[in-house]
């Protein structure tokens, strides 16, 4: 079992990385971009800075941990 507040960052996780596979998809199709699976990576440290810069405190305390 784990606590509340890393459950809450978990699924955070979950939801930026279906939000990332999404954009990364989009860039795919409407822009006809290469798939690239660094590129996607990147992106998910991107977007996991300013989720936890706007205030997603739980999953700042899941990035301390790694």
């Amino acid at each position: 079992m784990v606590s509340g507040t890393t459950h809450q960052g978990l699924n955070s996780v979950i939801i930026l990385g279906a939000w990332t596979l999404w954009k990364n998809q989009n860039d795919c199709v409407f822009n006809k971009v290469a798939p690239s699976m660094t590129k996607a990576l990147i992106l998910a440290g991107e977007e996991t800075r300013l989720w936890c810069m706007a205030g997603a405190k739980a999953l700042a305390s899941l990035t301390r941990l790694v």
